[in-house]
């Protein structure tokens, strides 16, 4: 793995980032490094395996994210992962949820990083795909450097050379997964820390970043020279997608290349034109691929109509893809939604 590879990551988020919020997330970014939303072992041996792992092409490069604690397991749906043409294996050893912890993965592998190695290493072995880990700092209210030190320590020695640490502990008691994501305090030190214990390793940081300053400060070396690999975005990317297109221009872009940023409506056309794809091939329903492109004229001025467009029940049963088209023409001010029952007022934002 490069290490310009990872430089900007868009996150796993759970009935988020599926293969439609991809494809939008790669029309804006054509470097990001995407990740999948979080796939079982159970649901990849024993469920539709094309229907959690088939992607499109252009998604490359894009990661699946496993959950899992049996290496036997993991070992298997590497082999899956492989097949269908991933670029990288991410285990989760982030999330904090009951649920997750009742099946004994997620954050509570932090407790257990020798079995965190074993997986790693089945994983390893069983694909030429990298092997990646995404963790927390700690867990509980305790607040020693020394125990993600020796976590990543341990799981690096089984083969694993890129780590993605949200930094902040997991609360496994007492507090949801959503503020989980808020109350424990980040801890961007941890993560630098380990890139000056590490130096051969990759660390890229995740958590609270959610603009371009976030964004600089976090890539930028510290006062002693220590310089994080990358950073990881997750709810900004996805309520406003459009700023993937300007940190793709500020942090992505390498010298002298001509890419230049996707207006918003080239971007809509696009993926118009997948969502025409996706209705002749698989009959997938309109909503399903509308529902992740509400935030993309997030700060413009017809954004809430353009909104209540595209999550109008009424209006998405049975649509096609011209609704995007209905829906682009609102947003461009060319036309007016026409939304709803007669009478129904829509304002400006």
């Amino acid at each position: 793995m490069r290490t310009a590879a990872h430089r900007i990551c868009v996150a796993p988020m759970l009935d988020w980032t599926d293969r439609h919020c991809r494809q939008l997330h790669r029309l804006l970014s054509p470097r990001a490094f995407l990740y999948t939303e979080m796939v079982t072992s159970g649901a990849l041996l024993h469920g539709d395996v094309p229907r959690h792992l088939r992607f499109d092409a252009a998604e490359h490069p894009v990661a699946l994210q496993l959950g899992g604690s049996e290496p036997a397991e993991l070992a298997q749906c590497a082999k899956l992962a492989a097949d269908y043409g991933y670029d990288e294996i991410n285990l989760n050893c982030g999330c904090p949820s009951e649920r997750v912890q009742r099946g004994s993965f997620g954050a509570c592998l932090m407790a257990e990083p020798q079995l965190v190695a074993d997986c790693v290493k089945a994983m390893a072995d069983a694909t030429p795909l990298p092997v990646t880990v995404k963790h927390r700092i700690g867990l509980d209210r305790v607040e020693s450097y020394d125990f993600v030190r020796d976590f990543v320590g341990v799981v690096a020695e089984a083969g694993c050379g890129l780590f993605i640490v949200h930094a902040r502990n997991a609360w496994l008691k007492g507090l949801s997964p959503k503020e989980n994501r808020e109350v424990p305090p980040l801890r961007y030190d941890f993560a630098e820390r380990l890139k000056r214990d590490f130096p051969a390793l990759q660390i890229v940081v995740n958590g609270g970043i959610a603009d371009t300053g976030a964004i600089g400060a976090r890539l930028a070396p510290t006062a002693d020279g220590v310089q994080l690999d990358g950073v990881m975005i997750g709810r900004e990317a996805y309520h406003n997608p459009y700023a993937l297109a300007l940190w793709e221009g500020e942090f992505l872009r390498a010298a002298g290349d001509d890419w230049q940023a996707p207006t918003r409506e080239t971007v809509l056309r696009a993926m118009a034109a997948y969502a025409a794809r996706e209705q002749a091939e698989h009959g997938t329903p309109l909503r399903n691929i509308a529902r992740h492109l509400l935030g993309l004229y997030n700060g413009m001025r017809r954004a809430r109509r353009f909104r209540q467009l595209l999550s109008d029940a009424n209006e998405l049963r049975g649509a096609g893809p011209e609704l995007l088209l209905r829906a682009l023409e609102v947003a461009e001010g060319r036309a007016d939604s026409g939304v709803g029952r007669p009478g129904w007022a829509l304002t400006d934002d």
